[in-house]
């Protein structure tokens, strides 16, 4: 059986800026052999590389630091820092250094692990492993713990996929996080409190060697993050981020996230408890060109009453080339079952009213709910403007009205930038 044994290194004093960690640790008596692992709390590393910084606002530190903001809660704020960490306070300690001052994390870890590694090498003439650790929250989880941060000649993750456990069963998302494993195994015998930075791990040399990955490499990149932004953050981002999108992959759509983005679209506020929505979704290919050539031949009908040219007919035509280059199509269609009747066109106009934004909050949900599938949308007026046509071809009931038509599908390229808009632009206060 494979065991191996965790102890703590005393005898470090207090580091300074421009301090050789290797020394320090090498005069403390380590009592290190090949294939031990050490594991250097971050703090000691910020400090022998000066990353301590006089700041009576820690704030105005953390905002230095940060580079996007994953999620704020009163004055907590997770996230990504610099060194790509997703974090509490961009790695910002106020803790452990002098009053007045706060700590940064090393500009890169992985370089002052080898750096450490090197310098025990050197001295002591040692094959070990070298892990930076800091404490980091986790977001299904209560309390804190230590991972890695930096690491040198470690290994760093096992990747079990593609082999079978122990009954045979296939193994197909098993990566295990060996140096955040060794990093808390670490922290159990240095503690927050006990001036024991430095922690040594014997018996798994195994782990230990030349790698040419790092502790860099234990970072999830953007697109294998599920849980990139916070829940407010995620709302905005998900409004935002809901762009028209004209030209479309031919990759299938799942009927599936449609249907989930229609449950959040119904979810709209309307006028007297209704439900205003209805979206036919139109997942035949058959259901599509029928509709879209009787438009069209409606639309081209409606161009040679209003005397353009066949050239400008032609022209205008070609708009509708976006519905039917889309894989799938959606049109939302406004009832006004349980509307209310006055009698006199003010009122009468002004209840449609309501309805017709009713209609159109519900389409919101609907476009920012297909973006948050990742999936890009174009919603279009053309259904509108002949809903005689579309209700007699989709067979729907005489008292369906459709708004539109909804394109959808995976946007073949991401839109293009879009600058900020300023509120006030939009505002007027009493």
């Amino acid at each position: 059986m494979t065991s191996y044994r965790v102890r703590a290194l005393p005898g470090l004093p207090e580091v300074r800026p421009g301090d050789d960690l290797a020394k320090l640790i090498v005069a403390a008596g380590p009592g290190l052999v090949d294939g031990d692992v050490l594991l250097v709390t971050s703090k000691i590393v910020s400090k022998a590389e000066g990353r301590i910084l006089a700041a009576t606002d820690r704030e105005a530190a953390i905002d230095a630091e940060t580079v996007r903001v994953v999620a704020r809660r009163g004055p907590l704020r997770i996230v990504e820092n610099k060194q790509g960490l997703v974090m509490a306070a961009a790695g910002v300690d106020a803790s452990n250094t002098a009053a007045g001052t706060v700590l940064l994390l090393p500009e890169d870890s992985d370089a002052s692990a080898r750096t450490i590694r090197e310098g025990l090498r050197d001295a002591l003439g040692v094959d070990v492993g070298v892990i930076v650790t800091d404490t980091f929250g986790r977001p299904w989880r209560n309390g804190l713990t230590d991972v890695a941060i930096g690491a040198a000649g470690v290994r760093v993750l096992e990747d079990l996929r593609g082999g079978t456990d122990a009954q045979g069963n296939p193994l197909n998302a098993t990566v295990i996080a060996l140096a955040d494993e060794l990093a808390a195994a670490g922290d159990l015998v240095k503690g927050k409190a006990e001036g024991l930075p430095v922690a040594v791990v014997s018996g798994l040399g195994h782990l230990v060697g030349d790698t040419d990955t790092d502790a860099r490499a234990m970072v999830r990149v953007a697109a294998d993050d599920m849980f990139r932004l916070g829940t407010s953050e995620a709302v905005r981002e998900a409004v935002t981020q809901r762009r028209t999108v004209r030209e479309f992959t031919d990759e299938p759509v799942d009927p599936g996230a449609v249907r989930r983005a229609v449950t959040a679209a119904v979810t709209a506020p309307a006028p007297h408890h209704t439900t205003p929505w209805r979206f036919v979704l139109l997942e035949s290919p058959e259901s599509r060109l029928r509709l879209l050539d009787a438009m069209r031949d409606a639309w081209i009908a409606d161009l040679r009453r209003d005397g353009k040219s066949e050239e400008s007919i032609a022209k205008r035509v070609r708009r509708g080339d976006l519905l039917r280059k889309a894989p799938y199509l959606v049109v939302p269609c406004l009832v006004t079952d349980g509307s209310h009747t006055y009698g006199d066109a003010r009122r009468d106009g002004a209840e449609r009213e309501m309805f017709v934004v009713a209609m159109g909050a519900g389409v919101q949900n609907f476009l920012v709910a297909l973006a948050g599938e990742r999936l890009g949308s174009a919603w279009v007026s053309s259904t509108m403007f002949c809903r005689e046509v579309v209700r007699d071809v989709l067979d729907l009931p005489e008292g369906w009205d459709p708004m539109g038509a909804v394109a959808v599908g995976h946007a073949a390229a991401p839109p293009r930038d879009r600058p900020a808009r300023s509120p006030e632009s939009f505002l007027t206060v009493r």
